[in-house]
């Protein structure tokens, strides 16, 4: 099956995820992103050891913010590019207060949406190894690997839903929202 816009007859609705309302789910994804976080941040001193003048502190606390802004936008925009590209439906953004996010009305079937929830930390991990690994100083190796400790910790809803989804069938449709998601299942 592929992307549908109407919800066929013969599916209904299995579970439904919303991270804003299931606390203690919100709770478990928040601290797997801790997890991931401290791991890479752990390895990243190996790769590189930390250095840093102190008059450049500021600077790099500006770079990061501003890497950070432009890579939260850039995440949500990659999950909306491929829920486009498989629907033709134009997807919604928004913010919770919590949540970054990128939503739409269509039903995506299993493979498509795991490729949806996994393509921004795929690619912008791609990316940010490479900037770190052609990073001349330790200041800019820094400002990306922070980014990319962001890309990978920040991806622990994507990774949840990856791993709780790909053991249900593969007859399954996804509609998510962008706050939560719903699965139906045929039958």
């Amino acid at each position: 099956m592929k992307t549908v816009l109407t919800l066929p007859e013969n599916y209904h609705e299995s579970f439904h995820i919303d991270l804003q309302k299931d606390k203690k789910l919100a709770l478990l994804v928040n601290l797997l992103a801790l997890v991931i976080a401290a791991a890479v941040l752990f390895a990243g001193f190996f790769i590189r050891p930390f250095e840093l003048a102190s008059e450049d502190f500021p600077a790099m606390c500006l770079a990061i913010l501003a890497a950070s802004a432009a890579y939260f936008v850039l995440h949500e925009a990659v999950h909306g590019i491929f829920m486009r590209a498989f629907s033709g439906v134009r997807p919604h953004y928004g913010f919770t207060g919590l949540y970054a996010y990128a939503g739409s009305s269509a039903y995506f079937d299993r493979s498509r949406y795991l490729i949806i929830a996994l393509a921004p930390v795929v690619i912008w991990g791609l990316v940010l190894a490479v900037l770190c690994a052609v990073s001349v100083s330790s200041f800019w190796f820094w400002v990306w690997y922070l980014i990319q400790t962001t890309n990978l910790s920040g991806a622990a809803g994507d990774l949840y839903v990856t791993v709780r989804f790909s053991r249900l069938p593969k007859t399954i449709l996804v509609q998510d929202t962008g706050v939560s998601m719903t699965v139906y299942e045929a039958g």
